[in-house]
């Protein structure tokens, strides 16, 4: 059973945590019991800040916000010692921040192709590389994969490489901290109408909802949930896992 206690004197850092699912995912876990740490990193115009910030605020004092760069080992290993040092432990890690740069192959420059490859799926490694030799025994890594890691969406050719790279980085490392009671698993969702979801063109979007055997798209808490449950007891054993939240969608 979950409750409000499940997750009590455990804390959870969540990449990307002040908007759309990482944003849900926070909330979720702290309503568990869990403290949280809200990443976020430099733009220019300070958004993912004041997001993160934000964010920790409607939480409450169990929650801060940090900046941690996944781009970044150095700013990462920053932010992990500063969340130890305000907790007292690391027991959760949430790899959530991600970015588009869709277009077609024969469009899409080098830049493009690396930057979604260098946050979604580099930076889900960077995270990992810092956070385990942190994290208590019996600690829980769950990285956000994709439907479009699966199924492989037009116009996407970056962003599915990278979603597949994270299920196949997920399945070797759960056997790596295996020894250590550290589960390691991923959730796939299909489309979500967060900010980056709603980015999709309508007429495509028309397209996709044709597909989903539910007849609907997933909602922010329903992927959050999947999260909570590799999180908590009930998923003690099972480790190097993908779970997929799509209402069935196969492509």
């Amino acid at each position: 059973m979950i409750s409000s206690s499940t997750l009590q004197s455990k804390t959870a850092v969540i990449t990307g945590g002040g908007q759309g699912l990482g944003k849900a995912t926070a909330k979720t876990l702290y309503s568990a019991g869990a403290n949280i740490a809200v990443t976020w990193f430099r733009d220019t115009d300070g958004l993912n800040q004041a997001r993160a910030e934000e964010t920790a605020a409607e939480l409450g004092s169990r929650s801060i916000a940090v900046e941690g760069d996944v781009r970044n080992r150095e700013s990462l290993s920053a932010m992990f010692d500063h969340v130890v040092q305000t907790f007292g432990t690391l027991d959760i890690v949430v790899n959530n921040a991600a970015i588009l740069r869709d277009r077609t192959l024969k469009k899409m420059e080098d830049d493009e192709w690396q930057a979604v490859i260098d946050t979604n799926l580099s930076g889900v490694w960077r995270v990992c590389k810092e956070a385990v030799p942190r994290m208590s025994d019996g600690g829980r890594i769950v990285s956000m994969a994709s439907i479009s890691g699966f199924t492989g969406f037009f116009g996407q050719t970056n962003y599915s490489a990278a979603k597949a790279g994270v299920v196949g980085l997920t399945k070797a490392l759960s056997k790596e901290v295996a020894n250590r009671q550290i589960t390691v698993n991923a959730v796939a969702p299909g489309v979500v109408l967060t900010e980056m979801g709603e980015a999709i063109p309508e007429a495509a979007r028309d397209e996709m909802l044709k597909q989903i055997p539910l007849g609907r798209f997933g909602r922010p808490n329903e992927i959050a949930n999947a999260i909570l449950f590799l999180c908590s007891p009930l998923a003690d054993y099972i480790t190097g896992q993908t779970i997929h939240v799509n209402g069935g969608w196969w492509g």
